[in-house]
């Protein structure tokens, strides 16, 4: 029983489709890299922005074109159900809470029969088997849903309200990874920021007790709602300081202008962003700050767009992930008058060129250093990928012997989205 599955979106879903793989390969399926050498086809599909969603359809249609038995996995099923029997009304479903099910649904499947799993099941995905791509990077869930109610967002609607799960569950889910063998842990969820609100904890309560767990390892902290982080900005910014946690910050701004803030239902304001940020700063200079932008949401005016400006120029993040606004299906937004293409397009250009010129000054100031790093990546054309404790990606011409280890290099160059070094010694690992 061979299986080919393609995995789109966010951290959340590559965990989705580990699991996945790893219930299968458990259950004695096995995993091919060519859709035409197999017998069931998985695609775990992402539908957060409107050209992912016309990739998606895109994608569904080719490999529907094999004639195979396909599964569509992910956010799309859950949330938009009818398109995907429109793509193809033969293929099975399986949404973000029912994975545990996918053995069942596969076996199914290939016996011709239409499988519709989209429970809204809260149980924590953790323990489950596991066949992880990067040998280095072991990905943890620390939650599923998330508490905000953004007038533009699609995602609620497949991944539903904030459930936390218990943090001895994730302790020990770190720990099984660190025993085989990983090095660098990525905690996701759909928003960190809200986790254990609705378990009378906190993130800044789970992280201290990761860094307490014992190995050599790091974690980067996925993304989080301002609105959530502003009440223990102080405190968190000092976990932070820890070594074992990646000095970066996944912190969405969205607008610069509160008008358009209020209008998405972000439910916080510009200051309460830029304190958080600078609460950051104060403690840790080397901060890598990464932030999202919507350009062009209906209502937003050139005024308000200029105030976007204004605030990028006055962070100067590391990363900003600029989406021009799309509307999403069965959302407030959707149903506001949207503004002309081009005028979208235009300003999305020039925050485009706004933040290239700041990446290249903020990379640039690497340039001569020697900094500690994790290589968790092989790169391209002989080159390793690794990453600093600003989680800056170095590109090095090495082996793949280094994958794992914790090394010190020489940035020697920069370019607008990764560094350039050089081996200078093996520290450990």
């Amino acid at each position: 029983m061979k299986v080919y599955m393609e995995t789109y979106g966010c951290a959340s879903n590559k965990a989705d489709s580990e699991i996945i793989a790893g219930i299968l390969e458990k259950e004695g399926f096995e995993f091919v890299r060519d859709p035409r050498k197999a017998d069931l086809i998985i695609i775990n599909t992402c539908i957060v922005k409107t050209p992912t969603e016309h990739r998606m359809i895109h994608r569904i249609k080719e490999l529907s074109a094999l004639n195979k038995p396909m599964i569509v996995a992910g956010c799309m099923p859950k949330a938009e159900r009818k398109l995907v029997e429109k793509l193809n009304p033969r293929a099975s479903m399986i949404g973000p809470d029912s994975i545990r099910e996918i053995a069942h649904v596969a076996r199914e499947t290939m016996k011709g029969k239409k499988v519709i799993a989209l429970e809204d099941s809260r149980t924590p995905k953790l323990g489950l088997p596991r066949k992880r791509e990067n040998e280095v990077i072991g990905i943890v869930p620390i939650a599923i849903g998330c508490m905000s109610e953004c007038s533009y967002c699609i995602t609620k609607l497949a991944r539903g309200r904030l459930f936390s799960y218990p943090e001895d569950l994730i302790i020990a889910e770190i720990q099984n990874l660190l025993k085989e063998g990983c090095k660098e842990i990525w905690l996701t969820s759909q928003d960190c920021g809200a986790y254990g609100i609705d378990m009378n904890t906190s993130l800044p309560n789970l992280l201290e007790k990761v860094c307490e767990v014992q190995g050599k390892f790091v974690v980067r902290v996925g993304m989080m709602n301002p609105m959530f982080v502003r009440r223990w900005a102080d405190r968190l910014a000092e976990i932070y300081e820890n070594e074992k946690i990646f000095k970066f910050l996944h912190l969405p701004l969205q607008s610069g202008s509160d008008r358009v803030l209020k209008l998405m239902k972000r439910g916080y304001k510009v200051e309460d962003f830029l304190k958080i940020v600078k609460t950051f700063k104060k403690r840790i200079e080397e901060i890598t700050l990464s932030t999202d932008i919507i350009v062009g949401f209906p209502g937003e005016t050139e005024a308000d767009f200029r105030k976007t400006l204004k605030v990028i120029q006055q962070i100067k993040p590391d990363v900003v992930n600029i989406s021009k606004f799309g509307p999403r299906p069965y959302t407030e937004a959707s149903k506001i008058a949207q503004l002309p293409k081009d005028v979208v397009k235009e300003r999305s250009r020039k925050l485009h060129e706004l933040v290239e010129q700041i990446k290249i000054e903020r990379n640039e100031k690497w340039v001569g250093r020697s900094c500690m790093c994790i290589v968790d990546e092989v790169g391209k054309k002989g080159t390793m990928v690794a990453r600093n404790m600003s989680y800056k990606p170095i590109v090095l011409k090495a082996s793949k012997r280094l994958l794992g280890k914790f090394v010190e290099v020489r940035i020697e160059d920069a370019g607008k989205n990764y560094l350039r070094g050089s081996l200078i010694k093996i520290l450990s690992g």
